[in-house]
């Protein structure tokens, strides 16, 4: 999915899956309700074979992503592997609309995607489509939205009934932020970022930039400052800052440098705390002082970025740790959406921030693990843990909780 340096991030958009047999018309009532051609639209069945991703402005809902699946109808073996693609969808859909091809009625297929929602927590409507296809003396199901992508019948209907979703699901939830209640207006936030071999050219990585936006929107006094100028710029002040957040990578040296009474965190960790996951990344990181030479553990990134010269997933990660616990290990590693359904393989998984991904996504991977038994833990939480300030990073966020 494309996405322009000035857009609302992925992971804070609102995301809204059409789902359905092939051929319901989900395609179809996609472009319907966003009066565009985000989907290509055919009489043959089976034309989306991957899900299809916008990021767009749904007003008055905001920011969102439009997915549009493969039917869950699919045959064969390729159509196995839409329809596990489809399923992965759910992880990571805030709203769902479950398009039946009016024509036909309720399959079993969508009764079986009806009990995903509900199991899931998911918020949903039902759209039946083609309506314009029925006999006028065709009763409608009181629960369904009668529509038809086609002719533009109940196009509005349905706009309205997802908006009220929107705000009877989201909209009354209190607003969130990456700082909480840290920070209010006027408190100075130094922010490290290392600029290294691994630093993408020409800008800086999207979670501090979105801890720059977040510090500005309390009207903070926002600094940012690399790890080898960091003493230097302490000098420069004529106060303490009230809060210090470090790239994950250079806690060794950050922890040094800033003194133990100002606060000091790390942007992995104010990420795993913003998505959700913190709880449990805090509690598993122990396990690493136990687990057996030779263990398999998974490294897993939400981004798809392109792996630089010591790449901290890849290359650092795995250094420290091994060197930390005097042991080898076997590191599997992961990115995208390629996160394993089946994670019973690995003694330890260790996820990034999740900048990329929506809550409910990190929130579904972080709950896959705790099923099946298997730590979940956070890149922040497990350097803070090797560098000895486990306590010192983490406390930090007690003052959000409260």
């Amino acid at each position: 999915m494309e996405q322009t340096q000035n857009d609302t991030p992925r992971g804070n958009r609102l995301h809204i899956g059409f789902f359905g047999q092939r051929n319901a018309g989900k395609s179809s009532l996609v472009n319907a309700i966003t009066g565009q051609k985000i989907s290509i639209v055919s009489e043959m069945q089976g034309t989306t074979t991957d899900p299809v991703e916008k990021a767009m402005e749904l007003l008055p809902i905001g920011a969102v992503v439009i997915i549009d699946t493969p039917g869950m109808d699919d045959t064969g073996i390729l159509g196995q592997l839409r329809m596990e693609r489809t399923m992965q969808i759910l992880n990571h859909t805030d709203i769902a609309i479950l398009v039946i091809n009016a024509t036909i009625g309720q399959t079993a297929e969508d009764t079986e995607l009806l009990e995903q929602f509900r199991k899931r927590h998911i918020s949903y409507l039902i759209v039946w489509n083609q309506i314009d296809r029925l006999p006028k003396e065709q009763v409608v199901p009181k629960e369904v939205i009668p529509v038809s992508a086609t002719t533009g019948c109940g196009i509005d209907k349905l706009k309205e009934s997802l908006i009220r979703c929107y705000q009877k699901n989201f909209q009354i939830k209190p607003e969130r932020s990456l700082f909480g209640n840290l920070l209010k207006p006027e408190d100075l936030v130094i922010l490290v970022t290392p600029i290294d071999e691994s630093a993408p050219k020409g800008r800086i990585i999207l979670p501090q930039v979105q801890a720059i936006r977040a510090a500005l929107d309390k009207a903070a006094i926002c600094l940012v400052t690399q790890p080898e100028q960091l003493a230097q710029t302490l000098q420069l002040l004529n106060q303490p800052p009230k809060l210090v957040v470090t790239d994950s990578q250079v806690f060794e040296t950050v922890k040094e440098i800033i003194p133990s009474s100002i606060p000091l965190t790390s942007f992995s960790i104010l990420f795993a705390h913003f998505k959700g996951v913190l709880q449990m990344a805090k509690k598993t990181v122990q396990v690493l002082d136990t687990l057996p030479n030779g263990s398999r553990i998974l490294i897993s990134e939400g981004c798809t970025h392109h792996r630089q010269c010591n790449d901290i997933g890849t290359i650092k990660l795995p250094k420290w740790i091994q060197s930390y616990t005097g042991k080898q290990f076997q590191f599997d590693f992961t990115s995208g959406n390629s996160f394993p359904n089946n994670l019973t393989p690995y003694a330890l998984v260790v996820h990034c921030g999740g900048c990329m991904l929506n809550e409910r996504e990190m929130i579904s991977r972080a709950e896959r693990a705790k099923t099946q038994c298997v730590p979940y833990t956070n890149y922040g939480v497990l350097i803070a843990y090797l560098n000895g300030i486990f306590q010192r990073s983490l406390s930090v966020l007690e003052i959000i909780d409260k």
